[in-house]
C-alpha cells in the first residue's frame, strides 16, 4: 500500500486493523484519507484478513464526518465525485470478503456514521455519540446513509435521526438497533479484538458465504437507492443552504437557511 499519514493498516493472526489516523481533524475524511482507505481495504483483502477492524485514532473520534471544509466550496460536478468516492469506500467495506468490525470509539457524525453502517457488526464505546448530521448542514446523507439506516433501525427512527440530524449516545445508540454492542471505553480495544479473534478462528469460506447471502437480502433494490442518493447528495451543493451550513460550520457560528 502507498504511504498515507492518515490511515494505518496492521495484519496479525489473520485480523486486519484499519484505523483512520487524523486526530487533529477529529479524523474527517478528506479525498487523500478517503482514497487511501479505499487502498487500505484492497490491500487487507490482498493479505486475506479474516476479519476486518475499523476504528479511528486518539480518544475522542471514530471518524467525525466527512472534512466540511473541503466540502463547503464544491460544484455539483465534484460534490457527484466526492460521492462517488464516499460509496467506494462504503461498498468496499459492505462488500469486504470477511466481517468488519466498527470499533466506535467517540464522534461517529455524518459520513463517520455511514462507514460504521456498512460495517457488518458496530461496538460502541461509552463516550461514543453517533448521528447522520447532515440536515443541519444544508444537505442530506451521500454516502449511503439514507438506503443503510433504516435497514438496521426502521423507516420511522431512520426518519427522525435524519430530519432532525439528532446526535445519539452510545446507549440510546443501542436501544434503538443501531449499535450491537456498547462497552466501557478503557475496555473498547480488547472487546473488540476478542470478537475479532472468535470469528478469525471461525470457517472462512462459510463466513464469507454467510456475509455474502445477508447482504444479498437487501441488493438489488438498495444498488439503485445508492444510485439515487448520489445524485441526490451532490445536486444540494450550489444550494444557499449548503453553502450557509457549512460556512457557518466552519466559522463556529449557527446557520441562516432560507
Amino acid at each position: 500500500m502507498p504511504e498515507s499519514d492518515t490511515i494505518r493498516l496492521d495484519v496479525e493472526d489473520g485480523v486486519a486493523t484499519l484505523t483512520v489516523d487524523r486526530p487533529d481533524r477529529l479524523n474527517a475524511m478528506n479525498v487523500e484519507t478517503l482514497t487511501s482507505l479505499k487502498e487500505a481495504l484492497a490491500e487487507a483483502e490482498a493479505a486475506d484478513a479474516r476479519v476486518l477492524v475499523l476504528t479511528g485514532a486518539g480518544e475522542d473520534a471514530f471518524v467525525a464526518g466527512a472534512d466540511i471544509g473541503y466540502m463547503q466550496d464544491l460544484s455539483t460536478a465534484e460534490a457527484q465525485a466526492y460521492a462517488e468516492l464516499g460509496h467506494e469506500v462504503a461498498d468496499a467495506i459492505e462488500t469486504f470478503p470477511a466481517p468488519v468490525i466498527a470499533a466506535i470509539n467517540g464522534y461517529a457524525f455524518g459520513g463517520g456514521c455511514e462507514l460504521a453502517l456498512a460495517c457488518d457488526l458496530r461496538v460502541a464505546s461509552e463516550d461514543a455519540v453517533l448521528g447522520q448530521t447532515e440536515i443541519d448542514l444544508g444537505i442530506v446523507p451521500g454516502w449511503g446513509g439514507t438506503q443503510r439506516l433504516s435497514r438496521l433501525v426502521g423507516d420511522e427512527l431512520a426518519r427522525r435521526l435524519v430530519f432532525f440530524g439528532e446526535r445519539v449516545d452510545a446507549q440510546d445508540a443501542h436501544e434503538m438497533g443501531l449499535v450491537g454492542d456498547v462497552v466501557a471505553h478503557d475496555q473498547l480495544d480488547d472487546y473488540v479484538a476478542e470478537m475479532a479473534d472468535d470469528l478469525a478462528a471461525k470457517p472462512a469460506f462459510a463466513l464469507e458465504a454467510a456475509k455474502e447471502a445477508l447482504n444479498q437480502v437487501h441488493e438489488s433494490d438498495q444498488t439503485a437507492g445508492l444510485r439515487y442518493e448520489r445524485r441526490l447528495w451532490s445536486s444540494l451543493f450550489g444550494t444557499h443552504d449548503q453553502r450557509e451550513g457549512m460556512a457557518a460550520f466552519v466559522e463556529d457560528r449557527e446557520p441562516e437557511f432560507e
